[in-house]
């Protein structure tokens, strides 16, 4: 399969782009080398690579899921701009 000039306008028009000839020719170019690139991948055998959730191992890169103590409501209350006896108060953002 091979993208070509008409095929390039056509994605174009349905993105609303309004694209330069020489730019349609570069996008011609570069969608077949990605098209090029996708059979080399599809040609790779993976028929024993198991599946994977992760890229990494979550072990290593996330830290561990641990509970701890709630913090103290007038500890978290000291900070915030404008609050009441319980609450933070925010600016109405729905009318």
């Amino acid at each position: 399969m091979s993208v070509t000039r008409n095929d390039v306008l056509y994605m174009a028009n349905l993105a609303r782009l309004n694209l330069p000839d020489d730019e349609v020719e570069l996008l011609a170019r570069d969608m077949n080398k990605i098209l090029q690139y996708i059979d080399l991948l599809n040609n790779i055998d993976t028929e024993d690579v198991p599946p994977l959730e992760h890229v990494i191992e979550p072990d290593e890169h996330f830290r561990k899921d641990v509970a701890l103590e709630p913090l103290d409501h007038d500890l978290a209350l000291k900070n915030a701009p404008d609050a009441d006896a319980d609450y933070f108060r925010v600016p109405r953002v729905i009318e």
